[in-house]
């Protein structure tokens, strides 16, 4: 079984940064689009923005931790 741990890993971070980073790049496309549609509220989707994204990355970043935890398995 400890064969398989490596790939374990690997499809942990693989997809576990997929929807994050698919999430990322919606919400920061969506943001530039409302503030090129409407430059005078760019400091009003800023601070929702920066907060959506940064919990569409802490996802990833607990997958980067089980695949951390799978590989310190090994050996």
């Amino acid at each position: 079984m400890d064969a398989y741990i490596p790939l374990a890993a690997g499809l942990a971070i693989g997809l576990g940064a997929l929807g994050p980073g698919l999430g990322i790049g919606y919400g920061a496309g969506k943001a530039m689009e409302a503030i090129g549609r409407n430059p005078e509220v760019g400091g009003s989707i800023l601070v929702p923005m920066l907060i959506g994204l940064g919990m569409a990355e802490a996802v990833a970043i607990y997958a980067l931790v089980i695949a951390f935890l799978l590989v310190g398995r090994i050996g």
